[in-house]
């Protein structure tokens, strides 16, 4: 399960906007965090209409614990492979070592997908990962509430 530090009624009050992601791709993105850990990981989930289908796990080329950039090779072919397969549904997933999880400054002038999901991990409490979801369009961040299938 997803570990939260607050109750999910508190959740989602506070956000209308619905992502669900399996305990499969959950696992994968906090394991992938916990792996990449001191540096930032970073990754892409896609699929169709409301559904991941596909999780790469991506290069950090920055190879930094606060930052983190695209390998662009891998991301024009993990661009091409939701272009081929019709794919609308984004999510674009990284960590924060040392911080929240919530976007940064750089996080939200970097987002260039205002229709994706952008999924945070903070591994603040190295035991206790903690996962949350936004969209940010035009500067603007809104949390979304996870559900776990």
């Amino acid at each position: 399960m997803i570990p939260y530090t607050e109750t999910k009624d508190i959740v989602e009050k506070r956000s209308r906007i619905l992502i669900t992601i399996s305990q499969l791709f959950v696992s994968k993105i906090i394991a992938h965090a916990q792996e990449s850990d001191p540096i930032e990981c970073c990754g892409v989930l896609a699929g169709p209409n409301n559904v991941f289908e596909k999780l790469t796990q991506m290069t950090n080329v920055d190879n930094s614990p606060f930052r983190f950039s695209w390998n662009q090779k891998e991301l024009l072919n993990v661009y091409l492979e939701m272009e081929d397969n019709n794919w609308t549904n984004r999510a674009v997933y990284h960590s924060h070592t040392h911080s929240e999880a919530y976007p940064s400054d750089t996080d939200i002038r970097m987002a260039g997908w205002p229709e994706a999901h952008y999924i945070i991990v903070s591994l603040m409490n190295k035991t206790n990962p903690i996962l949350r979801s936004f969209r940010i369009v035009d500067g603007l961040v809104e949390e979304e509430t996870i559900e776990v299938i």
